[in-house]
């Protein structure tokens, strides 16, 4: 959905599975998706952010917007939405619900934790004044074992090509 969405740069952080060969398949072509394969993924998804983060500053981008690569729900409309937002911190929410993707201005990269599986909620808990709630279609639903994957595969199919 992110590549539907219009954004770019497109950066795909990665880590214990190297993925390159399957960005090349899906995304060919793409002169605007930036791979960062991050070598110390163990470290937890703060960590990655920060991998992430880096290779932002070095484009010279003033916000990103994360997402996770296993919540195939959050649509192309989700995305640009939270992008489109000119707040520092701006989360989708789906039935009132925080859930990703998130954006962040440069200024709040440094405020997040280096370590560990909290990246945004730390943010979005410790600056309320800075947050932006964008309700969204879709839904930010994980995909983490076999039968999340046979539940997504079991919606209709106009359901999953959204997003």
């Amino acid at each position: 959905a992110v590549a539907r969405s219009g954004l770019s740069p497109i950066i795909v952080v990665t880590g214990a599975v190297d993925l390159t060969d399957e960005l090349r398949r899906e995304l060919p072509g793409r002169p605007s998706v930036v791979h960062v394969h991050h070598p110390h993924w163990q470290r937890g998804m703060a960590s990655s952010l920060h991998a992430g983060f880096e290779a932002a500053r070095r484009l010279g981008l003033a916000a990103v917007v994360v997402g996770l690569g296993d919540q195939p729900g959050v649509t192309s409309a989700a995305w640009r939405a939270v992008a489109d937002t000119q707040s520092p911190l701006a989360v989708a929410t789906y039935n009132g619900e925080r859930r990703n993707p998130v954006r962040i201005h440069t200024e709040l990269w440094a405020h997040l934790p280096h370590e560990g599986d909290e990246g945004a909620r730390t943010l979005l808990r410790t600056r309320p004044e800075l947050v932006t709630e964008v309700a969204c279609e879709g839904n930010a639903d994980d995909i983490d074992t076999v039968d999340d994957v046979a539940r997504w595969q079991a919606q209709p199919a106009t359901q999953r090509e959204e997003a």
